[in-house]
């Protein structure tokens, strides 16, 4: 059996395409790659929120899959949107890496704690700069767009003092040693998905080819998190361009789910948690999403996209 994998041709999803390809490999599968460009890879200079978060780096891989060019596409996690076009499903998600978001910086002095300092800091993440201004107001940001060595190359030319990044791609591309901050996760709670590996199929693909598929590829613990994750986010009626987070924790089949949002100035935050059986998932994010929702969330994310839509 041969599958064939769609993937975009940055370094970091390369990384995760070849990951997925080893294991597939290994479990005695022929394979093939195909790689392309997707809209988030070649609009550079307007920011996520701005373009639309729905298949930003997700539509062109999902064409190939539509046509049967490929079986399937490799993305991160955190890139997909809550709800899926219809006809295709996530059916995988790989072992998850540190979850984390760090700061990169080429000045290893650099003290973003100190609040008498003038500190420019990179990210293109709307929940990231929300989350900025709510723990470090005094700190400045600045959109930055493109791979992890385009956006550290723009850093070291000058545009910011550091970048905010997620741990999992800094480790990926072995740029540890630029590491100069670790965010606790209690306060930077990271988006949904963050860390790991979403495998994305056509429906239509042959039941034997995804069972093959999930065998190799699919961790049972990350899929119980990322499934009440997504379930939040999904209550939310939300993706990459609103400022909400989520990280669910598994233990001893017990997930521990938290998540919230907070407003583009940093100012209100509604954060929660929900605790449950892994067999309850889906319903556990469903229930913090519809609590977040009910605490202020509604009224929040009608501001935050007006907001948005008039920026």
């Amino acid at each position: 059996m041969k599958i064939t994998i769609g993937s975009r041709k940055s370094k970091l999803a390369m990384w995760q395409t070849y990951y997925v390809q080893k294991k597939l490999i290994k479990a005695g599968l022929e394979t093939d790659i195909i790689t392309m460009e997707t809209k988030g890879d070649k609009i550079l200079n307007t920011s996520i929120a701005k373009i639309g978060s729905k298949g930003v780096f997700t539509e062109e891989l999902e064409d190939q899959l539509a046509s049967g060019a490929i079986d399937i596409a490799v993305h991160s996690a955190k890139d997909m949107p809550s709800i899926l076009p219809d006809h295709f499903t996530l059916i995988a998600f790989t072992d998850r890496e540190r979850s984390e978001d760090v700061l990169l910086s080429h000045n290893p002095g650099l003290n973003i704690d100190d609040p008498k300092e003038n500190i420019t800091l990179g990210t293109s993440s709307v929940r990231r700069r929300a989350l900025l201004k709510l723990h470090y107001p005094h700190i400045q940001t600045i959109d930055i767009r493109g791979n992890l060595q385009t956006r550290v190359k723009k850093m070291k030319e000058g545009l910011c003092d550091g970048i905010m990044l997620a741990y999992a791609g800094v480790h990926r591309m072995e740029m540890d040693s630029m590491i100069i901050k670790t965010f606790p996760r209690d306060q930077f709670i990271p988006p949904v998905g963050q860390g790991c590996v979403a495998i994305e199929a056509s429906t239509s693909l042959a039941p034997e080819r995804r069972k093959a598929i999930r065998a190799c590829l699919n961790n049972p613990e990350s899929e119980a998190c990322l499934l009440a994750e997504r379930a939040f986010l999904r209550q939310l009626e939300g993706g990459c361009s609103i400022p909400a987070f989520a990280l669910a924790v598994l233990d001893q089949n017990i997930v521990t789910l938290t998540g919230g949002l907070v407003s583009l100035d940093g100012k209100k935050n509604i954060t929660s948690t929900r605790i449950g059986p892994s067999t309850h998932a889906e319903s556990l994010g469903r229930d913090l999403g519809a609590f977040i929702l009910e605490s202020g969330g509604k009224e929040l994310l009608t501001r935050i996209r007006q907001q948005q839509g008039s920026s």
